[in-house]
């Protein structure tokens, strides 16, 4: 027992990846070539990535959302754990980003479960709604522009199920959060969400320190 969240060093973390972590080849690969790219930071660890697989599977998700797909990882991850009939919406401005992905979806021949919509995620989700797809989503994953969190998240609130999740990444913002010197704009955005979140009564809510800091957040 404990009563604090141990702190994992390289060495901890590697040891938790090599005993826990069954990343297929076809993730790897795809890590490994974001990992030579500008943005590769905007990454998320395999560690999250098998996370969010085991949380797919475990509320058996068949439609799921992703706000913010860079190079295609999450999105992959999360497709490989749907079901046949399984379908990832999936938002993002960047084609270019997009496209590293592709490859790797079709290889893995999940490139049919993926509907990339390259615009603004906002105007994605507004879209749906007006389509009335709302609490007709299982699950979602929002790691975009820290800015428009608080949006993305209620948008996606609208569109999820009754007991459905939405993880939020990048909540602990590499410690910026209780940094009071830094009042940047995504910081202060950062901070202003996780205190909305924490007492907003539609959801109920853990943060889980995995990555950057990840909420997770089950509609009530």
């Amino acid at each position: 027992m404990s009563t604090a969240t141990i702190i994992l060093d390289e060495k901890l973390r590697e040891y938790l990846l090599n005993v826990s972590v069954k990343e297929p080849e076809i993730l790897r690969e795809l890590r490994e070539e974001t990992a030579q790219m500008e943005y590769s930071a905007m990454q998320i660890s395999p560690e999250q990535g098998a996370f969010m697989s085991f949380l797919v599977e475990l509320i058996q998700a068949k439609r799921t959302l992703e706000i913010g797909v860079f190079t295609g990882y999450s999105a992959l991850v999360v497709a490989m754990a749907l079901s046949e009939d399984g379908i990832v919406t999936a938002c993002d401005v960047s084609e270019e980003w997009a496209n590293v992905g592709m490859k790797y979806w079709k290889k893995a021949q999940v490139e049919d479960k993926i509907d990339l919509r390259i615009a603004p995620a906002l105007k994605t989700l507004d879209q749906l709604l007006s389509e009335g797809k709302q609490g007709t989503y299982d699950f979602a994953f929002i790691d975009a522009d820290k800015i428009e969190y608080q949006g993305y998240f209620d948008k996606s609130l609208e569109l999820l199920r009754i007991g459905g999740l939405i993880a939020i990444d990048n909540v602990l913002w590499g410690g910026s959060v209780i940094d009071d010197s830094i009042q940047d704009s995504s910081t202060k955005a950062i901070r202003n969400f996780n205190e909305n979140l924490s007492s907003d009564p539609r959801v109920s809510i853990s943060m889980v320190p995995i990555g950057d800091g990840l909420t997770l957040a089950c509609k009530l």
